[in-house]
Formats: C-alpha cells, sequence, structure tokens
C-alpha cells in the first residue's frame, strides 16, 4: 500500500440550502468510517484555518494512485472540494510499529500533534563526513524519540528542484515542547523546518491508524 497525504479544500457554493449541505456532511462521515475499516482512510486532522476555510488534511493508503482516486472520488463531500496530493515514502528513520503503541509524550492522551517538514539546507563545502556523523546520530535520536511516542511517523517527501523534504508527526504537550524538541535535534542546523499545528477531525479514525495495513 502507498500512502498518500491528501489536503482537501471544500467551497461549498453559494445558495446551496443548509440541510443539503448537513446531508452531504452526514453522508461524508458515514463513508469516511467505512473507509477507514477498510483502512484507507488513517487519520483526519484540522490544520490552522482562516475565517470561513473549510480544510482537512488526511493520511490515505491505496495500491496506487488510481486506487486513491477511487477512494477519494466515494467521497460525498468531492462535489465541492479541490485535493492537493502528496505521495509519501517511508523515511529510513521512521519509527519501528512497536515503537509507538502505548508510549505516552508528556501531556499524555491530551498531547497535541505536529506536522514538521524538514527540507535539507546545509552549508556549502560541508564536508561529507560531517553529514554522515550527523545523520548517525539523527537516526539514533529518532529511534529514542519514537520509543518515547514523539515521533510518531517519518516519511519522505518527492524531491523539488532536487531536494527532497521529510514529513514527520510528532506529540508534544505544547508547541513550546515540540519546538524545543526540534531545535535539540543533530540535523537541526542544516534544515530549515515548517511546523503546522494539527487539531482533531470529527471523523479522525485515530487509533490504530497512522500506518497502512501489512500486506504479504
Amino acid at each position: 500500500m502507498v500512502e498518500y497525504l491528501v489536503s482537501m479544500t471544500t467551497r461549498v457554493p453559494d445558495g446551496t440550502p443548509a440541510a443539503e449541505v448537513d446531508d452531504v456532511r452526514a453522508r461524508e462521515a458515514a463513508n469516511t468510517r467505512e473507509l477507514a475499516a477498510r483502512r484507507h482512510v488513517l487519520r483526519l486532522w484540522r490544520p490552522p484555518l482562516a475565517p470561513g476555510e473549510w480544510r482537512t488534511l488526511g493520511l490515505f493508503a491505496a495500491a496506487d494512485r488510481a486506487g486513491l482516486e477511487r477512494v477519494l472520488a466515494s467521497m460525498p463531500l468531492r462535489v465541492w472540494r479541490h485535493d492537493d496530493i502528496q505521495e509519501l515514502t517511508t523515511h529510513h528513520n521512521d519509527p519501528a510499529p512497536s515503537a509507538s503503541p502505548g508510549a505516552r509524550p508528556p501531556g499524555g492522551e491530551a498531547a497535541a500533534e505536529f506536522f514538521v517538514t524538514f527540507t535539507p539546507s546545509a552549508p556549502a563545502g560541508t564536508p561529507a563526513t560531517e553529514i554522515a556523523d550527523v545523520k548517525a546520530r539523527e537516526a539514533e535520536r529518532a529511534r529514542e524519540l519514537g520509543a518515547r511516542g514523539q515521533l510518531i511517523r517519518l516519511w519522505q517527501l518527492p524531491a523539488d528542484n532536487g531536494v527532497a523534504p521529510a514529513l514527520g508527526l510528532w506529540r508534544a504537550a505544547s508547541a513550546a515542547e515540540m519546538r524545543a524538541i526540534v531545535e535539540a535535534l543533530p540535523l537541526y542546523p542544516y534544515v530549515t523546518t515548517q511546523t503546522t499545528p494539527l487539531t482533531p477531525h470529527p471523523s479522525d479514525p485515530a487509533a490504530p491508524g497512522s500506518r497502512p495495513p501489512v500486506t504479504t
């Protein structure tokens, strides 16, 4: 199964009756439960929203891009929605599935979730041996943070102009703690970062979530 991050922006046409909006949203919630049971919808979040904005971030799993399109097309809100899709590949520092179950970061169940994008930006001329040492220490730190339930997932994003960012799903007790965790990473001086706070979506499948089913 391939994983995808989908940014879903909904714009309801002006003049649409409220009863119609409520009906579509109810059918969307029911359909999402079905897709979650089939492990196509793994997680859903709300990113920071502008006034009146209606946007959702979704972590999906499908056999391929055509399969993802069938999943997205089955969702009732698609009639009013635009989807931006990023294909995700597993990062070599992605925590093992056994690392996070049962682990709780400071803040416990109330801990917030964040997306953090890491874009390589090492100064020109940085010795390869220095980069290799930093990457080794980063891998060790990622294992520690995964075991503590703070680093949940780590993916590689498609390369842009030869630069391939990484995307992490994190949990922390607060934005300040999340910032402190990121700034303490061995790789921090060699990347630029962008942090997106996430809030729960009412249809989020939550647990087990975050990982596609294992196929043999």
